[in-house]
């Protein structure tokens, strides 16, 4: 599982995206792509979120995963609509079969160490941290990396550009997801200039 999330999430950047009408997700998705983001996440929090996954998935510089999937139908749903992953905010060991039997990648939210117990016995080994930053930031994930070492972590959760640097220069992340780079006030703007300029600039945090 490991493996197949550190290919999707090879660029280090996830842009977490919650899109409100499906019209925005080809400009969108441009705007991402110019940025240098190879990789997105779509959150299922809108009605449109399928059409807005499907359209972004066919684009073609993106590989496009679904957030907030809190049930297994919600999963099937997510992967039928062309989601090269799944990402929850917590751990549901039935999305969890579910996307195994669906053959796709996915990333369980934890926020405790009995949670990431309860990921580490169901065969998962990279998890998202939930909300990073609200439980305690790049110490709380240090002192979860502690005692499990062959977990790999994807912090996600009132991160800001500022707080990237720290978060990816930690051993054990693999990745850090955010919403900072295509905020409600861009989409509605239609600022994909906005998008593209944060994009780059996460990116450039994100090369060694």
């Amino acid at each position: 599982m490991s493996t197949d999330l550190a290919s999707v999430l090879g660029a280090r950047i996830l842009p977490v995206l919650t899109v409100p009408c499906a019209t925005m997700a080809d400009p969108l998705a441009q705007a991402l792509v110019q940025g240098g983001a190879r990789c997105a996440e779509v959150t299922f929090r809108t009605p449109e979120a399928e059409q807005v996954l499907k359209t972004m998935a066919a684009h073609g510089g993106l590989t496009v995963g679904a957030g907030t999937v809190l049930t297994p139908q919600q999963a099937e749903r997510a992967v039928a609509a062309g989601a090269r992953f799944v990402v929850s905010p917590g751990f549901d060991a039935e999305v969890v079969a579910t996307c195994r039997t669906l053959g796709v990648p996915v990333l369980p939210g934890i926020a405790t160490a009995t949670e990431l117990l309860r990921a580490l016995r169901a065969g998962i080994d990279t998890v998202k941290l939930f909300p990073a930053e609200v439980l305690g930031g790049v110490p709380l994930l240090s002192s979860l990396a502690a005692p499990f070492p062959q977990v790999r972590f994807v912090p996600t959760g009132g991160i800001g550009l500022s707080q990237v640097s720290a978060y990816l220069a930690h051993p054990a992340v693999l990745a850090v997801g955010g919403s900072w780079m295509a905020t409600a006030g861009h989409l509605e703007r239609g600022d994909y200039e906005g998008i593209r300029r944060l994009t780059a600039e996460a990116t450039e945090r994100s090369t060694p």
